[in-house]
């Protein structure tokens, strides 16, 4: 069976933060490049891999893998030499998936609110990430003392929730700005796998890299 790793993808979605982790891991890959304006992502041949017709969506193997978070834990586990997640039986495992998943369900959909401005609900604890300030409040604690997530230690979890405050600083997202989540922000941006991910993507000009 063939190992190929095949990466759907449109610059002008999630598929950035997929595009990021692959320059990370190291690993070859093959991109399929779907036009939106053309529908190219709900066409009968892409939906036969990913019914929702969304992007990002990988096959590896022949294997589709769709969710962005789901992907990139996929690759950090599929590609462990890359070192971009502590093993099952490392203590260091489970905060590693606290913060993937809390970037997921609770940091987007609090974030997703608060750009659209929709209306606080009744029962802020019927939310599951409670306040879009509670959420600024637990990355604050999360990334202190840092430089990771993980202390000293990059991993595929900083790629992921880093992707995500990357794309709400772009915006001008509250709390931004503030320490130390914008200094966490700065220090991935400068990372080259990020760079040459944004550089693929014409996101940044080769010269401003």
């Amino acid at each position: 069976m063939s190992s190929e790793l095949v990466f759907y993808h449109n610059p002008q979605s999630r598929a950035q933060m997929v595009h990021w982790m692959l320059h990370e891991v190291g690993a070859p890959f093959r991109v399929v490049r779907l036009d939106f304006e053309k529908g190219e992502h709900k066409r009968p041949e892409f939906l036969a891999i990913n019914p929702m017709g969304k992007l990002p969506t990988i096959t590896h193997g022949g294997t589709p893998i769709t969710e962005t978070a789901a992907i990139i834990t996929y690759l950090a586990d599929a590609f462990p030499e890359a070192g971009l997640a502590p093993a099952a039986t490392d203590p260091r495992r489970g905060t590693y998936l606290r913060w993937l998943f809390f970037g997921a369900g609770c940091f987007e959909p609090a974030l997703i609110d608060t750009m659209f401005k929709r209306p606080p609900v009744e029962r802020k604890g019927a939310l599951g990430y409670g306040s879009y300030e509670d959420v600024i409040g637990a990355f604050k604690k999360m990334l202190t003392p840092g430089p990771y997530i993980l202390g000293e230690q990059f991993s595929a979890a900083d790629v992921y929730v880093g992707a995500q405050l990357i794309w709400a600083t772009s915006f001008g997202a509250p709390g931004m700005k503030e320490s130390p989540i914008s200094e966490y922000v700065a220090r991935l941006t400068a990372r080259p796998a990020y760079k040459r991910a944004a550089i693929a993507d014409g996101r940044v000009p080769p010269d401003k890299a």
